[in-house]
């Protein structure tokens, strides 16, 4: 007795799974916690003794209300305020030794500015890796960035389509026709960017633009009319006004200007710049993860965090299926519609199904309700931890006679029987369709659903 005594009592506490109640309070209160690395999608590779810092350097920021609020939680816990504080290191992925310590010091951002890769190191990509961890010493988890390509150097010569990852893709800078005249709406043309080309630069936070730009090839302090080639990571490029006088986006003592250029005297194919209207072109890329305590601290990492990509809606009959695609998937996560939880089958780390549930697992009396319901899709792991996404299901009713109505009811009842369809029921049949991201509409049935009186569609 005394043996089995002293085992349980030093036993960790088992995993609580996420209840009803529980998810009703997250999505009242949404205290999400999120991990967002931003970096380039190349970096240079140094040599011998030299150090050839990531450019732009990676950044890391804490974001949601959930950091401050757990915060608060340890200190009223009995935690220091330098125990509840979060901390971070960074390293590229070879062994925490060489990790570095980035600086919160209570801020909710951060810079990684001495990283960089030797050319000891033979990888072709790599991924940042970003350990978080409370100053009590309690794990986080580990947070991995998207994959970087290792370049020796940016290359001079004439690039080719073959090699795509050095190339700057239009969601970067966007190319249109040249066509196209300053009044018309700007139209986004999918592809790789080429010198010569119209491009428009956009503050993703703000929506902020310039007016439109030329694309044009920078060698030695000459911008280059005529050259055509795709753009490539690191390269030198300039950015004329379209219709000005020789007009180039330029910075000065930090500040964004005009800068005229003169024509070159020996090559009319060449205009004279300075070093501010140089830039240096590089695509970025951001990895985010976000995590919620549903049940409240648990005693693993919250990592891997799955990352939902796209969804699709497929099946008939009485049964709807859902095809969660992404990353990071574990047999131990449950997809949740709402506060209801599905029945889920894991079937490898990037792909999850389970059960769309009926409609009438939101809506008591749903046969009265004439409204969408719309509800979010969620992961859960089987400790309580809640991983959102940015996905909702809606169920969206058809019309259809009253439920009271005697004589419609016989009427539906009548075409039944005499239906030959093994599929067809006395309640109205439903339409099945959806939308996933970067996907069209999806080819509905015929047949009767279990949600009977509605159709299903997803959205982002």
């Amino acid at each position: 007795l005394c043996v089995l005594f002293c085992r349980k009592f030093g036993e960790r506490p088992q995993p609580q799974r996420l209840t009803r109640e529980a998810m009703r309070n997250y999505l009242k209160e949404k205290d999400d916690q999120t991990v967002l690395i931003l970096h380039a999608k190349v970096a240079q590779k140094s040599y011998g003794n030299e150090k050839r810092f990531f450019c732009p350097p990676p950044c890391v920021y804490l974001l949601g209300s959930g950091w401050q609020k757990k915060q608060e939680k340890m200190e009223r816990e009995g935690s220091t305020e330098l125990e509840a504080q979060p901390c971070a290191f960074i390293g590229i992925g070879n062994s925490e030794q060489e990790m570095q310590q980035l600086n919160l010091e209570g801020k909710h951002f951060c810079t990684a500015k001495t990283l960089y890769i030797s050319d000891s190191d033979k990888r072709k990509h790599f991924m940042l890796s970003v350990k978080m961890l409370y100053g009590n010493s309690t794990n986080i988890g580990v947070f991995l960035s998207k994959r970087i390509k290792v370049i020796s150097k940016p290359s001079k010569k004439k690039q080719s389509l073959k090699n795509a990852d050095c190339i700057v893709h239009s969601f970067a800078a966007v190319g249109v026709d040249d066509e196209e005249s300053e009044g018309e709406e700007f139209a986004v043309r999918d592809g790789y960017i080429h010198y010569g080309q119209t491009v428009k630069l956009v503050c993703s936070v703000t929506g902020m633009a310039l007016p439109r730009l030329i694309i044009r090839k920078v060698d030695k302090q000459n911008a280059l009319l005529d050259a055509d080639d795709p753009v490539s990571q690191l390269h030198k490029c300039a950015f004329y006004l379209k219709d000005t006088d020789r007009m180039y986006l330029c910075l000065s003592q930090e500040r964004i200007i005009q800068f005229q250029a003169s024509p070159c005297s020996k090559e009319a194919n060449k205009e004279v710049i300075n070093d501010g209207a140089s830039w240096t072109i590089i695509s970025t890329d951001k990895a985010e993860y976000t995590f919620f305590e549903g049940m409240g601290p648990v005693p693993n990492p919250v990592t891997p965090v799955p990352v939902v990509e796209s969804l699709q809606l497929n099946g008939g009959g009485d049964v709807a299926m859902l095809e969660l695609t992404g990353q990071n998937f574990t047999p131990n996560l449950r997809v949740w519609f709402g506060d209801v939880e599905a029945d889920t089958m894991y079937r490898c780390g990037e792909s999850v199904l389970c059960v769309v549930p009926d409609i009438s697992a939101f809506r008591e009396g749903w046969r009265w309700v004439r409204q969408p319901v719309q509800v979010p899709v969620t992961l859960v792991r089987n400790d309580g931890i809640i991983y959102s996404t940015a996905l909702t299901f809606t169920y969206t009713p058809e019309p259809g006679p009253r439920p009271h109505c005697s004589a419609a009811g016989a009427i539906i009842r009548s075409q039944s029987t005499s239906s030959s369809s093994p599929a067809s029921s006395s309640s109205p049949s439903s339409s099945l369709g959806g939308l996933g991201e970067s996907q069209g509409a999806y080819s509905g049935s015929d047949s009767g659903l279990s949600s009977g009186g509605s159709t299903m569609s997803l959205s982002s």
